[in-house]
C-alpha cells in the first residue's frame, strides 16, 4: 500500500512521507489528516447535493491521477475518503491497489491477488469485481458512482440481507432512480446511469462520466 501510494503525487491523495522498519517492525509515515471519513459524514446525514458533487469531483480528480499513473484503487468506499476540517477531500488506503498498463518507477508491475479472487467491500464492488474478473479503471468509476448515489439518495443503490444478496443485486438489478426532488438536477441522474452501467461491453460509458 505504502509503495503504491507514495508513487502518487496529487493534492487529493494521502501523502506518504516514509516507509521503513525499526527493530523488525514495519512502519508507514504519512500526512496527518485532521478530519473525518466520508462514512462518518454520511452517518451524520449532513451532506447536501452540491457538497456531494464537490466531494465526488475531488475524488474523481484523485482517481484520474492514479489511473494516469497506472494504478487502480479497487476498494473505493466512504471509509477510504477523508474530509478535512477545511472541507478538502483526501483518498486514502491503496491497500488493494493494483498496477495496470503503465509501471511506476520504483515499483513492480502486477497483481498481489490470485485470478478469480474477490477483494474489496461488497456494496461498492463493480459487477466485474464481484465476478472476480480482471479489473481496469472503470471499476473505480463504478465505485465512485455508488458513493455519489449514496450521498444523494442517502442510501446505497444495491442492498441485501447478506453479501451474496448484495452481489446478486449488483449483477442483476438496476440501480433505483434518484429521488425526484427539485434539489437533484436531471443531469445528475444521467451521470449516475453512465457510472453504474453493468454490461462490460458498454462499460466505457463510465469513462465518459
Amino acid at each position: 500500500e505504502a509503495r503504491t501510494a507514495s508513487a502518487l503525487n496529487h493534492p487529493n491523495i494521502l501523502t506518504i512521507y516514509d516507509i521503513g522498519e525499526i527493530d523488525g517492525e514495519h512502519y508507514i509515515a504519512s500526512e496527518y489528516i485532521d478530519g473525518i471519513t466520508l462514512r462518518t459524514a454520511l452517518n451524520r446525514g449532513a451532506i447536501d447535493v452540491a457538497r456531494a458533487v464537490d466531494i465526488a469531483t475531488e475524488t474523481a480528480s484523485a482517481l484520474a491521477q492514479a489511473h494516469t499513473a497506472g494504478v487502480i484503487h479497487r476498494d473505493l468506499k466512504p471509509g477510504n475518503i477523508m474530509i478535512r476540517q477545511d472541507g478538502y477531500v483526501k483518498v486514502i488506503d491503496f491497500g488493494l491497489a493494483k498496477l495496470v498498463e503503465t509501471p511506476i518507477r520504483g515499483t513492480s508491475r502486477g497483481s498481489w491477488t490470485q485470478p478469480g479472487s474477490v477483494l474489496g467491500t461488497v456494496h461498492y464492488m463493480s459487477p466485474e469485481q464481484a465476478r472476480g474478473e480482471e479489473l481496469d479503471r472503470r471499476s473505480d468509476l463504478w465505485s465512485l458512482g455508488v458513493i455519489l448515489y449514496e450521498m444523494i439518495a442517502h442510501k446505497r443503490p444495491f442492498e441485501g440481507h447478506t453479501d451474496s444478496h448484495v452481489i446478486v443485486a449488483i449483477l442483476d438489478h438496476p440501480a433505483p432512480p434518484l429521488p425526484d426532488v427539485p434539489t437533484v438536477p436531471p443531469e445528475l441522474g444521467r451521470i449516475l446511469r453512465r457510472a453504474l452501467e453493468k454490461e462490460i461491453g458498454r462499460a466505457s460509458c463510465r469513462e465518459r462520466v
